[in-house]
């Protein structure tokens, strides 16, 4: 169960890129996929992120009505495709979810052609901006001032769609990157993205989610001292972030997130790779699950 007021869950169980719901797709295993929706609901999540991998649209409505008929919970609809997206948009039964809207996830500067499913049923929308317009495609976006500015674009085309989207309805998703790997300094740029958006008195009212489990994938599960790497170093981004305006992330449910003290160990550790990022960043992060102090 979540313990930050006011954060919104998204459980992230049913993600064909997790090896296990994977293996349960394979298999044809609606029930365990079922079972997966029915425990996330009871450890609390918000909502329940449906996504089936590069499978038919035809399973991702099968998925997204089997889901509904047994929790109560609005779903984020998330596919790069656009006819399993629209599938599941086209399934989803409002009146199941206490008429709650779902959520489709998501629309980029490159996937422009995702906000046509707007027109299926009113929705909220992710808006991933991270990626701008470059030479031969899309590119990431290497600073926060570029984010914010993929940012005005991408709800300047939502607005001219027509369709009837207030700033309540649009969730901006700055795209979290593994610590692990963190050699630029994109965890700086994910926490001053959310600052410059939220200054924004255009953009007032819209909603931020990262994917909060990208944030330390590669890193071992302990540190040397048998204690845990991941929840630690998960809570301390949120105790950072939240106050600046974070008040969604695609998680694992049953975890405890918590703000954490100014001196925790795992607090220190990511002031540390905020105030030298690049390489010092890495290695600081290697130092914390490697030592046992």
């Amino acid at each position: 169960m979540a313990g930050i007021p006011g954060l919104t869950i998204i459980g992230e169980s049913i993600n064909d890129s997790v090896p296990s719901t994977h293996e349960l797709f394979d298999r044809g295993d609606l029930q365990g996929i079922l079972a997966l929706a029915r425990k996330q609901a009871e450890e609390g999540a918000h909502y329940l992120d449906v996504n089936i991998g590069p499978r038919s649209p035809q399973l991702m409505a099968e998925v997204v009505k089997a889901i509904q008929e047994v929790v109560s919970l609005p779903l984020v609809i998330d596919s790069p495709d656009p006819e399993i997206a629209a599938a599941g948009l086209r399934a989803y039964d409002p009146s199941k979810a206490g008429g709650r809207k779902p959520i489709l996830n998501s629309v980029s500067l490159g996937r422009l052609g995702m906000l046509e499913l707007l027109a299926i049923q009113p929705c909220r929308v992710i808006l991933l901006v991270s990626e701008k317009s470059g030479e031969g495609g899309s590119v990431f976006c290497r600073s926060a001032e570029e984010c914010y500015h993929v940012a005005r674009e991408l709800v300047e085309r939502v607005r001219q769609t027509g369709f009837p989207l207030s700033n309540d309805d649009l969730v901006i998703d700055p795209g979290i990157t593994p610590l692990a790997s963190d050699t630029v300094g994109h965890l700086g740029r994910v926490l001053e993205t959310i600052r410059l958006i939220r200054e924004d008195k255009d953009l007032a009212g819209v909603h931020f989610v990262v994917g909060l489990s990208n944030l330390t994938v590669m890193l071992p599960s302990k540190r040397a001292d048998g204690s845990p790497v991941k929840g630690p170093l998960q809570n301390a981004f949120l105790t950072k972030a939240v106050p600046l305006g974070l008040d969604m992330v695609v998680a694992t449910t049953g975890r405890k997130y918590q703000f954490l003290s100014p001196d925790h160990p795992a607090m220190r550790c990511l002031e540390d790779c905020l105030a030298n990022p690049g390489m010092q960043a890495v290695l600081r992060i290697r130092k914390f699950y490697s030592s046992a102090s």
